[in-house]
C-alpha cells in the first residue's frame, strides 16, 4: 500500500512546479536577452571612428560601382543589424540612417550645421565622429556616428517585443509540461477512482481503486477501498444473516411440524364419531396430545428465550455468584435422575470461594442445560464431573460426562440451532430435546462476556469448557 508522502503532495508539486517553471522562464529569458544583445551589440563594438570609417568606405565603394543606387535601401539592408546608430548625409540633400529612431534628438540638424560652418566639427562642440564619402577623389557626402552610445531604453525598445513573444511561447510550453507532469497523473487516477465508484454503485463489490502515488489522490483511493471493503463485509454479513434467517425459518417450521402433526393426528382420531375407543386408549391418546403440547410450548419458549438473548433483549441482573452454589443447585435439580441412573457426581471448586460476576438465574440456566445434556448421554453407573478453577484471570468451568462423546465431525456444529448429533434419540426414553439447549447456553455465556467450547475428553466422554469473568 502506498503511504502518503508530503513531497508527492499535489499542493507541493503545484507550488514547487510553479517555482521551477518561473525560474526556468526567467533563466531562458535572461539567456535569450544576452544572446540577442550579443548579436546586436557585438557587430557594433567598434569605436565611433572605426564605425564611421567602415560605413563611409562601404558606401563609397558601392557608389563607385553603381552611382544610381538607392542609398537609403542600401544602408538599411547592409547596416540595419548594427545596434550603434549613424547618419549618412549626401551633398545632394539625401539623408538616411540605419536606425533613425535611436539617434539623439537634434543630432541631424547639429551635424549639418557644424559641417556647413567648417570642414569638420570643432572639438569643443563635437557630438559625432565624421568620415567623408568620396568617389574618384570627389566628396559626395559624409557619415556621422554619435560619440555617446544609445541609452538603455533603446535596447529595451529593440528587444522588448521579441522577448515578449518568446516569453509567451515559453510560458505556454511550460504550462503544458506542468500539466502533463503534475496534473495528468492525478487526473488519470481520479478518472480511475470515478470509474471504480461507478462500478461499485452498479453492484460490482470486487472493484478497487489504484492506490499508487503517495499523494492526496492515493489517500482518497485508500479511503475509498476501505469503504468498499467495509461495504463488501457488510454485504457478506447481510447475506449470511439472510441465509441464517431462511435456515432458521426452515428449521423452526420443521421442528414445530412434528408435535403439531402428532397433536392434529390424535385429536382427529379422538373426534371421529364412528371410531369407538375404550377409556384407556382415549386417556393414552390424550396423554400423548398433552405431552406434545408441552413439547411445543417448551420449544416456543426456548425460541423466544434464544431470540431475546441473541438480540440483546432482556435485562441481566449482574452480581457476584459463587460457583459452589451454582454446582449445588445443579446437583439438587437433577438429584432424582442421578440416583435413578446411579451416576456418580464429582463437584470440585478451586478455590472454594471462586465467584463469577453475572446473572444468577441465567448462569444457573446455562449450567442446568449442560448438566441435563451430560446426564442424558451418560450410561447407568457413569460419572458426571463439575470442576471450576482460575485461568488467566477468568473462571474456568468444565462439565464432563463419561458417555460416548461427540463425533468429531459434529463438534463444530453442536451450538447451532436445532442441531442434534443423533436425531434418532428423540424417540428414546432419554430424548435429545429440541436442539436449542446448547444454543441458549452459548448465548448466555456470550452475554456475560465469556466463551464456551465443546470437545471430547482423552479418556472418553464429552466435555464443555466455559470461561467467564470473575467477580
Amino acid at each position: 500500500m502506498s503511504e502518503f508522502l508530503w513531497y508527492r503532495s499535489l499542493y507541493w508539486r503545484i507550488a514547487l512546479g510553479f517555482v521551477a517553471l518561473l525560474a526556468a522562464l526567467l533563466l531562458i529569458q535572461g539567456l535569450l536577452f544576452l544572446w540577442m544583445t550579443d548579436r546586436i551589440v557585438r557587430p557594433s563594438s567598434r569605436s565611433p571612428v572605426q564605425l564611421s570609417t567602415a560605413v563611409a568606405a562601404s558606401i563609397s565603394a558601392e557608389l563607385a560601382r553603381d552611382p544610381s543606387i538607392d542609398i537609403d535601401e542600401y544602408v538599411r539592408r547592409t547596416f540595419g543589424h548594427i545596434y550603434q546608430p549613424f547618419l549618412v548625409v549626401m551633398h545632394d540633400g539625401r539623408m538616411t540612417s540605419n536606425r533613425s529612431t535611436t539617434l539623439p534628438s537634434g543630432f541631424a540638424r547639429a551635424v549639418q550645421a557644424a559641417h556647413r560652418r567648417a570642414a569638420g566639427v570643432q572639438p569643443e562642440s563635437r557630438r559625432a565622429e565624421i568620415s567623408p564619402i568620396t568617389v574618384a577623389e570627389s566628396q559626395l557626402g559624409f557619415v556621422a556616428v554619435p560619440i555617446n552610445p544609445p541609452p538603455v531604453f533603446i535596447a529595451l525598445q529593440e528587444l522588448g517585443p521579441r522577448l515578449a513573444w518568446i516569453a509567451a511561447g515559453v510560458l505556454v510550453v511550460g504550462a503544458a509540461v506542468m500539466a502533463l507532469v503534475i496534473f495528468r497523473p492525478a487526473q488519470r487516477r481520479l478518472t480511475n477512482l470515478q470509474q471504480v465508484a461507478r462500478a461499485l454503485g452498479d453492484g460490482r463489490p470486487d472493484v478497487r481503486a489504484v492506490e499508487t502515488g503517495g499523494d492526496e489522490v492515493s489517500s482518497l483511493a485508500r479511503t475509498f477501498n476501505k469503504m468498499a471493503d467495509d461495504l463488501s463485509a457488510r454485504a457478506a454479513a447481510l447475506a449470511a444473516s439472510d441465509r441464517a434467517r431462511r435456515q432458521l425459518l426452515a428449521d423452526v417450521s420443521h421442528e414445530l411440524m412434528t408435535p403439531l402433526s402428532a397433536i392434529r393426528g390424535y385429536t382427529e382420531t379422538l373426534s371421529m364419531p364412528e371410531l369407538e375407543l375404550d377409556p384407556a386408549t382415549r386417556r393414552r391418546y390424550l396423554a400423548i396430545v398433552e405431552e406434545e403440547t408441552h413439547k411445543l410450548e417448551s420449544m416456543i419458549g426456548d425460541l423466544l428465550d434464544l431470540a431475546r438473548l441473541e438480540g440483546g433483549g432482556g435485562t441481566l441482573a449482574f452480581r457476584s455468584v459463587k460457583v459452589s452454589e451454582l454446582f449445588m443447585r445443579v446437583t439438587d435439580r437433577h438429584g432424582p435422575a442421578i440416583r435413578d441412573s446411579r451416576i456418580g457426581v464429582e463437584a470440585i471448586v478451586t478455590p472454594t470461594d471462586l465467584a463469577i460476576r453475572g446473572d444468577p438465574a441465567r448462569l444457573e440456566q446455562a449450567l442446568q442445560n449442560l448438566a441435563a445434556n451430560a446426564l442424558r448421554h451418560t450410561p447407568a453407573g457413569g460419572r458426571l464431573e463439575l470442576r471450576a478453577d482460575e485461568s488467566n484471570g477468568s473462571a474456568h468451568i468444565r462439565i464432563r460426562d463419561t458417555g460416548p462423546g461427540i463425533p468429531a465431525e459434529h463438534l463444530p456444529r453442536v451450538f447451532d440451532r436445532f442441531y442434534k448429533v443423533d436425531a434418532a434419540r428423540s424417540a428414546t426414553t432419554a430424548p435429545s430435546g429440541s436442539g436449542l439447549g446448547l444454543s441458549i447456553v452459548k448465548a448466555i455465556v456470550e452475554r456475560h462476556g465469556g466463551r464456551i467450547d465443546a470437545s471430547n475428553a482423552t479418556d472418553g466422554g464429552a466435555a464443555f469448557d466455559l470461561w467467564l469473568p470473575r467477580s
